[in-house]
């Protein structure tokens, strides 16, 4: 087996602050070296972070830090609940990630603290994750509240279909929202895989919600792009506001409902958590999906696939192109992890601690933070570059299902260069000899049709409930659309309208109106 990452010699390199420390006895570890951390997991279907790992192990022994980490839900609005529960019980951890709306009530409330002058005390890191874009993404009047670093990569998502279907039914690859529709419909009914039982789907999804795509989530965008009202709001100049308020909305909101109506998607998707949508997939229920490159293309994540469906092809298409030309898998806008240290952390002292331990995950930690432990999760060859040759387990390897408890802080290192992208998405080959690359993927589906969003103003509790319960109940026909006007006037009375305005107001004040919103794909 070849290399499969870049040399790390210049994370080590910038280690070499901690390389000189001797190794610390534990015993005498006070309560100022003991940081506990709430963290947003790599893998939501991984176990968490082993207590006895060899990165808890160093992070004590290295630096005479007794770290504690604790998992936030995958769901925002149980991370959300989590958080702000832990607040009012005055028992916020020292370091917890955290969005930005409820970062936004606890500095109201007192509950966090400035972290402007961490910066200085961990150079390497922030000069790799902390410039100053992402530093005003947390700053609440020229203050910054937050440590705030690259979140997912954007546009890691992409429409997939399986081939091997489309090649037993005799069918062309679907361009259009008709031939989507033609599709689904024959992957529901026309037994694409072969087994003579009616078990299949056309298209497969769960409610994902995030801030840029509210209503339905990002799994059913690209049904929306089809008529341009993808994503919660339009930041185009020429027509800037709420999607909702559209009536091409209307339009996209009843081709989902009849797709629903007439069981082309799976009907579980109202049901589905994240994982279960991708045990449904896994499992040939149906042909048709939006998914991220690393959650399908990864080794570790497509071996269950591969084992159930070892002679199947999943590819990447463009998203529909609906009746007026229309086309985007979803929209997007500049995403950021934040953490922020809570009130307590910093009159206890801690934050040149927890500055230390940030530093270390990016310097000396990094290799163990990214890829476990040495002999047992990967290699080092002469030249200092991780390999798997010579792995004396290769199932328990950094690419692994094994591997993935150990890697769950990924999320706080990663800074999204080419290099380390390259090396987080290793290329492999399935059981039938395809290979499987997710950074080539990942690519591929950056270059696809997309929409420039931006982050929007918080909304009431209240309004997010009546918005997303509103629009899932159009689709599940649990409400008419003869009542639709009806149901858009109550949202506006609740507060939609006012929202609509403050996101305009907002965009206009920060210049983030943009003259053209699509990204169009790039001549291959």
């Amino acid at each position: 087996m070849k290399k499969i990452i870049g040399s790390i010699s210049s994370f080590l390199a910038a280690g070499l602050l901690f390389t000189a420390c001797e190794r610390i006895d534990i015993e005498g570890i006070g309560e100022l070296n003991k940081i506990e951390l709430w963290y947003s997991p790599y893998s939501s279907d991984a176990a968490p972070l082993p207590e006895d790992c060899v990165l808890i192990d160093h992070v004590e022994k290295d630096l005479g830090i007794s770290l504690k980490v604790v998992p936030l839900p995958s769901n925002k609005d149980e991370q959300d609940e989590m958080i702000l529960d832990a607040a009012r019980e005055n028992a916020l951890p020292d370091i917890f990630m955290v969005n930005r709306d409820v970062l936004t009530a606890l500095v109201k409330d007192n509950k966090v603290t400035r972290v402007d002058h961490m910066y200085e005390l961990m150079p390497e890191r922030t000069a790799k994750m902390y410039d100053d874009t992402a530093r005003a993404s947390t700053s609440i009047d020229g203050v910054s509240y937050a440590l705030s670093q690259s979140g997912s990569v954007d546009r890691n998502e992409g429409i997939l279909i399986r081939k091997d279907w489309l090649d037993r039914l005799g069918l062309a690859i679907p361009v259009t929202l008709d031939d989507y529709y033609n599709v689904m419909k024959a992957f529901t009914f026309d037994d694409p895989d072969g087994d003579g039982l009616d078990n299949t789907y056309g298209y497969g999804a769960y409610i994902d919600i995030r801030a840029v795509e509210e209503g339905l989530g990002c799994r059913f965008a690209p049904f929306f792009g089809a008529f341009g009202v993808e994503g919660t709001f339009n930041s185009s100049k020429n027509n800037p506001g709420l999607n909702i308020h559209k009536p091409e909305y209307k339009e996209a909101l009843q081709f989902v409902a009849k797709l629903a109506t007439e069981r082309l998607i799976d009907p579980k998707w109202a049901l589905y958590t994240k994982n279960e949508f991708r045990a449904a997939w896994k499992s040939g229920k149906f042909g048709i999906m939006r998914e991220q490159n690393a959650a399908f293309a990864m080794e570790s994540n497509y071996k269950a696939f591969d084992e159930n469906f070892p002679n199947a092809e999943w590819i990447l298409i463009n998203p529909p192109v609906g009746p007026k030309g229309y086309s985007s898998v979803g929209a997007y806008a500049p995403g950021y992890r934040n953490y922020a240290v809570s009130r307590r952390a910093q009159e206890l002292g801690k934050l040149p601690v927890i500055a230390r331990l940030l530093e270390w995950m990016s310097t000396d930690g990094y290799i163990t933070v990214v890829y476990g432990e040495e002999a047992e999760n990967y290699m080092l060859d002469d030249d200092g570059n991780v390999t798997l040759e010579g792995l004396p387990d290769p199932t328990l390897a950094y690419t692994q299902k094994a591997a993935a408890p150990l890697l769950q802080l990924r999320n706080l290192v990663f800074y999204n260069g080419n290099d380390e992208l390259a090396a987080r998405y290793p290329a492999w080959y399935s059981k039938n000899g395809k290979e499987m690359n997710p950074f080539k993927l990942l690519r591929d589906m950056q270059n696809c049709p997309w929409t420039i969003s931006m982050n929007l103003p918080a909304i009431s509790k209240e309004l997010k409930s009546f918005y997303e319960d509103g629009v899932r109940d159009f689709v599940a026909g649990l409400r008419k659309f003869e009542t639709w006007e009806t149901w858009l006037r109550e949202f506006d009375r609740l507060g939609g309208a006012d929202w609509e305005r403050r996101c305009i107001l907002y965009a206009e004040e920060n210049a983030l109106l943009l003259d053209e919103i699509k990204v169009v794909p790039k001549e291959q």
